[in-house]
């Protein structure tokens, strides 16, 4: 069955993947070793598709097999196992996992005053 990213159904009950986003780095190895395996890979492949669980995708890839992977989700779960492997360490619990947001410090455009304007008339 195809689904559309927006229909695509969680693989665990919201209350887990809950937990999964706000559990800290050390407790996440332990939840996710309570899924099983062939779950953990749909799990894996869920959260990447996904901009603000991409790097929760990854932590949980990186305990997947690739054959779980690429069963889960072809040609993209072995891409997906490729990148666990080289995604860097996750970041430390302080950060929360989250991208800092960064704001504009100045103008973003100049504009030219109206006494610099030459009229030819």
């Amino acid at each position: 069955m195809s689904y559309g990213l927006a229909e695509e159904p969680c693989p665990v009950a919201d209350q887990t993947l809950g937990e999964l986003y706000r559990s800290q780095p050390q407790g996440l190895a332990a939840l996710v070793a309570t899924v099983s395996p062939d779950v953990r890979a749909m799990l894996a492949l869920y959260c990447y598709r996904r901009a603000h669980l991409q790097s929760l995708g990854l932590t949980i890839a990186a305990s997947c097999t690739e054959d779980d992977l690429v069963e889960a989700g072809g040609h993209a779960g072995a891409v997906l196992f490729a990148l666990a492997r080289k995604a860097p360490e996750p970041l430390p619990a302080a950060s929360g996992g989250r991208r800092k947001i960064t704001l504009s410090s100045g103008p973003l455009t100049t504009i030219a005053p109206l006494d610099d304007i030459d009229d030819e008339d």
